[in-house]
């Protein structure tokens, strides 16, 4: 590999290493799983990129696959950031606001730029992005772009795949496309171009003629969903055609992305901020069902639960002080407007409490920025439960991220709860109530074989009961190498086997993070497994919640 490294570097202008403890580095990510990459390569521009793809491509052509992985900041937590044979790193050069229209709040971005330099850029706009997720301030706009991330403010703004309206994306064979909507005359053009992206637009186009009714079929009835191949959305009744909605969520497994187009939004942060305490988990599925219906959405309901006030409450009681009393409520939901018109903001405020009281909920509003803030503290205080340990046992991101139809609410937490006990294992969760997703992080130790044997028996039980209930296994996080095993089940035979064919379209020699999303079995993941879990490579940060 070193005679690999050495010619790159001598046709790249960033830097090309394969020194051990580098490559030590990237063999994880924020996920359970560690892959060691051959070299790592820190691309400086978007010729860096095409120069390395069509190198890899055309040993491919000779039967030699060195694979690429793309990274951002690592803190992906499904092993999509790892892989083992080239990894390419965007932060270090590519992280740039390439442009900003002050006036249609349209920004272009490179993949490396952090996510909270972007927010807090937009800010000063009065913009912002709203499908954040909790791990913004140390996460990558590639990587969320990657997942099709989504967060607290999903519930009425939508997912990342709603706001990004344009890319750049390298292809396998090195070629250079930019993807948005086309009319149908603009298909028709791409689809007479004899390159690979002419092929691709064909191919694409005759998958979806050809399963029309599967793709149709395809939709899950849940709120947000990242889970496959965003097949469904890439060609309308009119025929207009956009491979966007196919890059987004797709992991690196289609292309690489080396800029993107995103909208961003007016913002408002003057909101008001009601704390609902429940003690009652199907009245709160009742009372987050009757305020979601309100004319105007809130723009958060985050959650967390009593197992995790409790577990708080034992190994950092100072986090709770003078924020909650105890007993603690069974559920804890903190419901946000943030409506521009301020009277429409107070009439929905008054309509949710009215809702609440009716059901003998007791809450508390707030309206100034400091106590918010201090409500806020209480979701935000799940990322002390990500960061324990005792010894080398850690909460794992083993069972986490799914989404169940909002009907289905209680049922999930009834059925996650009923699993831990069996298993002999406490559980806390949090997440968006408001789309009934939520997070949770077992506490097991992966030096030992039982712990290793029981983290695989969760995983199979937590996204089965998932599928069974309507659900998608991921809302926000992506499928990764940990959910992609279960893609299949999820989806059906047919659907899968069109996102094969989208797979083998876009990169037919499996160049593009193989082993990520697609032809994942239990078995390729086993040996995977980390025999110790930290996120070392994430301590100088607050861990995400």
């Amino acid at each position: 590999m070193s005679k690999v490294a050495h010619y790159l570097q001598e046709h790249l202008s960033g830097r090309v290493t394969a020194a051990q403890p580098i490559r030590k580095y990237f063999s994880t990510d924020g996920g359970v799983f560690e892959v060691t990459p051959s070299l790592v390569i820190y691309p400086k521009n978007e010729s860096d990129v095409r120069k390395t793809a069509r190198f890899t491509w055309q040993l491919a052509e000779r039967g030699r696959v060195i694979p690429i992985t793309s990274r951002g900041m690592g803190t992906d937590q499904a092993g999509a950031a790892v892989g083992s044979g080239i990894m390419m790193v965007f932060p270090a050069h590519m992280n740039r606001i390439l442009e900003f229209d002050g006036g249609s709040g349209k920004v272009t971005v490179e993949p490396g730029l952090l996510y909270g330099k972007l927010q807090q850029t937009l800010h000063t706009h009065g913009k912002f992005l709203p499908p954040y997720p909790s791990s913004m301030e140390f996460s990558s706009i590639g990587g969320a772009i990657a997942n099709n991330a989504a967060g607290e403010k999903t519930l009425k703004y939508g997912c990342t795949r709603d706001f990004v309206k344009s890319l750049r994306v390298v292809l396998a064979n090195g070629e250079v496309i930019e993807t948005r909507r086309l009319s149908k005359r603009e298909l028709n053009k791409k689809m007479g171009l004899t390159s690979f992206e002419g092929e691709i637009y064909r191919t694409v186009d005759a998958i979806i003629e050809d399963n029309k009714k599967v793709i149709e079929d395809s939709k899950l009835s849940v709120s947000k969903n990242s889970a496959g191949y965003d097949i469904a959305d890439v060609k309308h009744k009119n025929g207009s055609f956009d491979l966007t909605p196919l890059i987004v969520g797709s992991q690196g497994t289609l292309g690489i992305v080396t800029e993107a187009e995103i909208q961003s939004v007016p913002h408002n942060p003057k909101t008001s901020l009601i704390a609902a305490f429940f003690d009652d988990l199907a009245v709160a599925e009742e009372a987050i069902a009757k305020i979601r219906d309100l004319s105007s959405i809130p723009s958060a309901m985050e959650m967390v639960d009593d197992s995790l006030l409790n577990f708080l409450d034992k190994h950092n009681p100072n986090e709770l002080k003078g924020l909650v009393e105890k007993p603690f409520s069974k559920l804890i939901v903190l419901i946000e407007f943030d409506d521009a018109n301020s009277r429409v903001q107070k009439r929905m405020t008054k309509k949710a409490i009215k809702i609440l009281s009716k059901m003998d909920v007791k809450y508390q509003l707030e309206t100034e920025e400091a106590e918010k803030e201090k409500l806020w503290s209480i979701r935000h205080s799940a990322a002390a439960v990500i960061s324990h340990s005792e010894g080398n046992t850690k909460a794992l991101p083993i069972v986490e991220d799914g989404i169940v139809p909002e009907d289905k609410f209680h049922q999930y937490i009834v059925g996650v709860n009923k699993m831990f006990e069996k298993h002999g294992l406490d559980v806390a969760f949090w997440g968006h109530a408001g789309n009934a997703n939520i997070h949770m992080q077992p506490f097991l130790d992966l030096s030992q074989v039982g712990d290793r044997q029981k983290a695989f028996k969760i995983i199979d039980e937590y996204y089965n009961l998932v599928i069974s209930l309507g659900g998608s296994t991921s809302g926000e996080h992506s499928d990764g190498r940990l959910r992609a095993p279960y893609l299949k089940k999820l989806y059906g035979e047919p659907l899968y086997t069109v996102f094969q064919k989208v797979k083998q379209a876009f990169d037919p020699y499996d160049l593009l993070n193989p082993g990520v999303k697609m032809d994942v079995s239990i078995d390729d993941i086993k040996p995977l497994l980390r025999h110790e879990y930290s996120m070392d490579h994430l301590g100088h940060h607050l861990p995400r919640s």
